[in-house]
């Protein structure tokens, strides 16, 4: 075991009850001498809260925080990640990266409620969650001390772990027989390792634990309505519901038919690559449910503007800086464009896809009159000559100058007619 540790107060462990974290807690009072406090925020991850206080409690901890944050998770987190159509490398939508700073967020809180000194998590220091928690702390309370036991200890995987918890007396879950690394909560769930460290391997079937297979989804589609109002979901099928009702019920929707799967090689924050898999049934059909929207209500320049700041958003996401001023300045550019952003959107789910069926705003832009190819007095199809001669006269330019030059345009294809090989 590695040598004594700086002794600090008291530390409030971000606890999840699985193997690592159980072992953090008497890892961190053999080793720096204090008082172990645990929280767990209750993010929609089911059946894994069952029995936290008590094996927080055997595991050595003198207390823990088990708090229901889903609506906040939603409302403040995956609402606006989702309006802003952040997508990290074009198919991860971001579940666990959105979970981080709300869960550090609240063990900043609960520390200084607390009058720790310290906080810890159970992140590992190849991954991604290290840096998101760790922003968190320091953009809120930079006075902490952050204790990481996996950068620190001389546990280098299961076999060490199992065997520091039986030393210790550890209640193990008897549950954590997976070969596979996993993230749960109301938004998504993530898959890494074991199989899938083989980017060529397929995933097996019984890996996933949310979707049905597509090709064993219901043989008839089923439509379902999406009501937003102001760029938030408020009625499933016509029925009015809060967020966490309503992403409950749109999850089990789109589970049901296999929507919602994605498997990503996807580049880590601390330089490395990694193979995943990810189940995101409601967060699917949400963001084109919200995406259908934008076509009808948005104009043209806010929306091309729109899809480049979304890059952005998802690497600031992704990447741990939800507590910085250039994501509370595009999130404030973002909520603009959902003032309008109110209506119905219609999907037939089928066999792992959400097809889009229909959508209606009292907001659209979109108007039948100027797009039919009957007479109207909007728009007179003449001028359109001269929209084109001005919009293409740089082009039509440089080809004069080109031609005045060379004899031709330089995008001219070569005459080959008159080629002949010897």
């Amino acid at each position: 075991m590695s040598p004594k540790k700086p002794k600090v107060k008291k530390v409030v462990l971000a606890y999840s009850g699985g193997l690592d974290t159980s072992v953090i807690v008497p890892w961190l009072k053999e080793n720096y001498g204090c008082e172990v406090i645990c929280f767990s925020a209750n993010l929609g991850q089911a059946e894994e809260l069952e029995g936290l206080e008590e094996k927080a409690l055997a595991s050595g901890a003198s207390k823990i925080y088990i708090e229901d944050l889903r609506l906040e998770f939603l409302t403040e987190y995956v609402f606006p990640t989702m309006q802003a159509g952040a997508i990290y490398e074009r198919k991860y939508l971001l579940g666990t990266s959105m979970a981080r700073p709300l869960i550090a967020k609240r063990l900043v809180e609960i520390a200084e409620m607390e009058g720790a000194d310290a906080v810890a998590h159970g992140a590992t220091g190849k991954g991604n969650d290290q840096v998101r928690f760790e922003l968190t702390v320091m953009a809120l309370n930079p006075k902490l001390k952050i204790i990481a036991p996996w950068r620190e200890w001389d546990i280098r995987g299961r076999k060490d772990a199992l065997e520091y918890a039986a030393k210790h007396n550890v209640p193990v879950p008897a549950t954590e027989t997976s070969i596979y690394s996993r993230d749960r909560n109301l938004w998504h769930m993530s898959h890494e390792g074991g199989l899938l460290e083989d980017p060529w391997n397929e995933p097996e079937e019984s890996m996933y634990t949310l979707t049905a297979a597509p090709e064993h989804a219901p043989d008839e589609p089923e439509t379902i309505t999406i009501d937003f109002k102001e760029g938030v979901p408020v009625r499933l099928n016509g029925v009015a519901m809060g967020p966490v009702e309503l992403m409950t019920a749109l999850n089990e929707l789109g589970a049901k038919h296999g929507i919602g799967r994605v498997d990503l090689v996807e580049n880590r924050l601390v330089g490395m690559k990694s193979h995943g898999i990810y189940e995101t049934p409601g967060g699917t059909i949400l963001y084109e449910a919200h995406a259908a929207l934008e076509q009808l209500v948005l104009d043209k320049d806010t929306l091309h503007f729109k899809q480049q700041i979304a890059l952005r958003y998802a690497d600031l996401v992704y990447n741990g800086q939800w507590f910085t001023p250039l994501r509370e300045a595009l999130d404030a550019f973002v909520q603009v464009t959902e003032e309008n952003m109110t209506g119905t959107v219609r999907f037939k789910l089928y066999k792992g896809n959400a097809i889009l069926v229909g959508r209606k705003s009292p907001y659209s832009l979109y108007r039948e009159d100027y797009v039919t190819f009957d007479e109207d007095d909007v728009y007179n199809q003449k001028d359109a000559e001269g929209f084109i001669k001005l919009f293409g006269l740089p082009m039509k330019v440089r080809a004069l100058l080109e031609i005045e030059g060379a004899g031709a345009s330089k995008y001219r294809s070569p005459d080959y007619s008159n080629f002949k090989r010897d």
